[in-house]
């Protein structure tokens, strides 16, 4: 059976949300497998333009031969420069789904899952320096202790810190099982599938600095995007749904919103969806690893 690079959650509410233009120019970030890239094509016209971006080597598979469609191996923290570099000023819909593609739970050497064993990886991009490993072999206590309890909402974060470097000091972490063998004791059997996964989280955001690209992307939107344009956001957890939520009620992260003289509300964004949008009992039923996406859409205003 072969397997299924991704599939993409909230298909049809994520290209209704983008309010496709057949003349437009849009931006998929979030490449991977190319599921929501080729929706987006098949309601581009012929002067349409699509520009899918991915730094995972592994994406590159997934290409689209189609003359509309330019693939950017980058990360989309850059989606400036390369819009710059193609030529681009103005785009009418950014698309992001930040969820991590079944390919990378599903191959072990990747190491983004604890089903598995392999080495302590979880770079998106295989070319960048810093693994998950060496964030468990070289941070401090108090860095760690940090990283899991703001990344990961453990509970038992600074306990897992201590373990983690009373451990280091005997052997160097390598594989997954190192950690997880150290860590199983101290999350509790009834909860423990959930917070080694919020424990893997958290060193995956950590390598790949999730949070920071993120707020990059936000912010390049604010100058990409024409009038009218749509910014479409699918997160996975509560610190990507708190910043993208602050961000397009207010322009800003803390969500604090400005307001004029004469008291009126001041935002470079209109909500398209003033509720969140998630997927129903069908597509949980069909897509199980669908469950936890937020949908969240926003109106450049200008």
């Amino acid at each position: 059976m072969e397997k299924v690079y991704h599939t993409p959650a909230l298909l049809y509410p994520c290209m209704e949300g983008l309010a496709i233009n057949p003349s437009g120019i849009y931006v998929d970030v979030t490449f991977g497998g190319g599921g929501h890239s080729r929706e987006i094509l098949s309601r581009l016209g012929s002067e349409g333009r699509l520009f899918g971006f991915d730094q995972d080597l592994d994406a590159m598979q997934n290409i689209i031969d189609d003359a509309r469609f330019t693939f950017v191996r980058s990360n989309f923290r850059y989606i400036s420069n390369f819009m710059e570099y193609h030529g681009v000023d103005k785009v009418d819909g950014i698309l992001a789904d930040l969820g991590v593609s079944f390919h990378h739970f599903d191959e072990s050497g990747r190491g983004f899952s604890f089903r598995f064993d392999g080495k302590l990886d979880m770079r998106m991009n295989q070319h960048a320096v810093m693994t998950a490993a060496d964030v468990l072999n070289r941070y401090t206590e108090e860095q760690l202790a940090d990283l899991f309890y703001y990344y990961g909402e453990l509970k038992s974060a600074r306990k897992i810190a201590s373990v983690v470097v009373a451990h280091r000091a005997e052997k160097k972490f390598e594989m997954i099982s190192d950690l997880v063998n150290i860590v199983e004791p101290l999350v509790g059997k009834d909860k423990q599938k959930k917070n080694l996964a919020c424990l893997f989280q958290a060193l995956r955001i950590e390598v790949n600095r999730e949070m920071e690209v993120l707020k990059k992307l936000l912010q390049s939107s604010l100058n990409l995007l024409n009038p009218g344009g749509r910014l479409v956001v699918l997160t996975y957890h509560s610190l990507e749904d708190r910043l993208v939520k602050n961000f397009m009620k207010s322009g800003n992260f803390e969500g604090k919103v400005e307001q004029d003289f004469f008291g009126n509300r001041m935002s470079p964004f209109k909500l398209v969806n003033n509720k969140v949008i998630v997927p129903d009992c069908e597509e949980i039923e069909q897509n199980p690893r669908s469950r936890s996406a937020k949908l969240r859409i926003a109106e450049f205003l200008g």
